[in-house]
């Protein structure tokens, strides 16, 4: 997380103004250590309805990619290029989410627990290989210089490919990983 230090020797953190700095409080409230340069560390609290938040964002992703399914056998290239765009923020954005709001409070919260700590960080480092898979998707097709043909038959290959690793991947976030989700 990046540190910005204000005049008043007051840590901001840039990532907790736009994740509600309401759920980042200082573990350490000593100001003499604070005015001695000591960086002030956060701590994610549990939000009720952090889980509901990021399910629909996984419907929203999926309707996402099905509007871009259904560009592709309407032959809308064009609009599939956008709609590419729209999925890739989307999905950015989210996962923004359960990195600094979601697996943070987990890496917190499971610390004592090895095993679940351990599945968490693996589906983590699953995530981010799946969404730079999928920045890298988006790129390619934003800018291939190929025929509508050409586009259509490599697109499809490549966005049924996708399209089931993203969904396993979301199926099984939701199954098993999002339980582990509870208040301390």
């Amino acid at each position: 997380v990046c540190h910005v230090t204000c005049p008043q020797g007051i840590q901001m953190s840039i990532l907790g103004k736009l994740f509600r700095e309401k759920d980042a409080e200082p573990i350490n409230e000593d100001p003499s250590i604070a005015s001695a340069g000591a960086v002030t560390r956060r701590t994610i609290h549990y939000d009720p309805a952090l889980m509901d938040s990021l399910r629909k964002e996984h419907e929203l992703l999926a309707a996402l990619f099905q509007r871009i399914g259904t560009l592709l056998k309407l032959n809308e290239i064009d609009e599939i290029r956008g709609e590419l765009v729209n999925f890739k923020t989307r999905l950015e954005a989210h996962i923004l989410t359960e990195n600094v709001r979601f697996y943070t409070y987990l890496e917190q919260s499971l610390s004592d627990d090895m095993h679940n700590a351990e599945l968490m960080r693996d589906f983590r480092r699953e995530m981010n290989t799946i969404a730079r898979s999928v920045v890298s998707f988006v790129k390619k097709y934003q800018s291939i210089n190929a025929t509508a043909q050409q586009f259509r038959t490599e697109f499809t290959h490549d966005y049924h490919a996708v399209g089931e690793l993203l969904t396993q991947r979301l199926e099984r976030e939701e199954s098993s990983l999002y339980p582990l989700y509870q208040p301390d």
